[in-house]
């Protein structure tokens, strides 16, 4: 898993992105369909873009506010545990060749 912080100096926003490796594309994309729906809760101040690319889930915030980003990294990261915990639990995908 890899992070990366900083300000974007142009829009004076705090960003933070967070990579984390699956054993194949298809487990990322399961976890990126289990976590997409969750929305942030406040309209403004924050954004969340979620994608795959090959086996790795990619998330990038953009926030105002540093509380708020904690917040929402903090959020993500209980459910991204609770996604990879639950695939644990009933093991990798079944290709079901229908």
């Amino acid at each position: 898993m890899s992070t990366d912080g900083e300000t974007d100096h142009k829009t004076g926003k705090l960003e933070f992105s967070l990579d984390v490796p699956f054993p194949s594309s298809s487990e990322a994309s399961i976890a990126l369909r289990s976590l997409s729906p969750d929305r942030e809760p406040r309209r403004g101040g924050i954004s969340k873009r979620l994608t795959v690319t090959g086996n790795t889930l990619s998330v990038r915030w953009s926030a105002d506010e540093a509380r708020i980003l904690r917040v929402s990294v903090n959020s993500f990261l209980d459910h991204l545990s609770l996604v990879l915990e639950t695939m644990e639990t009933f093991g990798p995908p079944v290709d079901s060749g229908i």
